[in-house]
């Protein structure tokens, strides 16, 4: 049986400390694999250990002897083509296919635990799902647009040479500065927009005694000393 290159980096997927190898029956047609089928399940055909090994030029299930690492059997796993078929009546027993010389023989394979059947299907589905991934890679980023980008021409908001622009700030008033009024109130309801410069006072009330009129001619004096 053709196994790596020297030169291969080799990764462990799974190691099963013992392993019993059981002599299975043909397999009836239309019909699963079942282990009580297999005669004495105390009494396998061969006792080791087993091995996921992972290399760049694929992966391999190897039956190995525990003591001297002396190779028992070998299945090339392909995810396209799987060599692992797991029994009907039973979560730790498996049937295998292996190859050797381009000769291909099923093997009966039992775990001692559950814990292990377990983990090595976890170990066989890990890689498929790698291998598939490698086998459809996804689209290239920079062929597919953002959904976060919106479609359509992007806009130039750029300043071109001329352009200006305002801001608005809210609460903001224009200022203005009235005039004073000497007699208190805004200049704006107290004097005419006439074309003299002199502000008009305001008309005087009704009934105005001698020092009303003195008040008012002072300031009016002094209105007319500012203009």
């Amino acid at each position: 049986m053709e196994g790596f290159g020297d030169d291969e980096i080799e990764s462990i997927l799974f190691i099963g400390r013992e392993v019993s190898v059981y002599k299975i029956p043909p397999l009836k047609a239309n019909e699963g694999h079942r282990a009580q089928e297999w005669g004495d399940l105390g009494n396998p055909l061969w006792k080791g250990r087993m091995r996921i090994i992972e290399r760049s030029s694929g992966v391999a299930i190897q039956f190995e002897d525990a003591t001297t690492g002396e190779l028992f059997a070998r299945a090339d796993y392909d995810p396209a083509k799987p060599c692992v078929e797991a029994v009907l009546d039973s979560s730790r027993y498996f049937v295998v296919r292996v190859e050797d010389n381009g000769k291909r023989a099923y093997i009966g394979m039992g775990f001692l635990e559950r814990t292990d059947s377990f983990d090595f299907n976890v170990a066989l589905q890990d890689y498929t799902k790698r291998w598939r991934a490698r086998m459809n890679p996804p689209e290239s980023s920079t062929d597919t647009p953002s959904p976060h980008v919106p479609a359509g021409p992007k806009k130039d908001y750029t300043l071109k040479e001329g352009q200006t622009f305002s801001i608005s700030i809210p609460g903001r008033a224009k200022s203005s500065s009235p005039g004073v009024n000497l007699l208190g109130g805004s200049s704006s309801g107290s004097f005419s927009s006439s074309g003299s410069g002199i502000p008009l006072l305001p008309p005087p009330p009704r009934c105005l005694n001698l020092s009303d009129v003195r008040v008012l001619m002072r300031v009016y004096r002094l209105q007319s000393d500012c203009t």
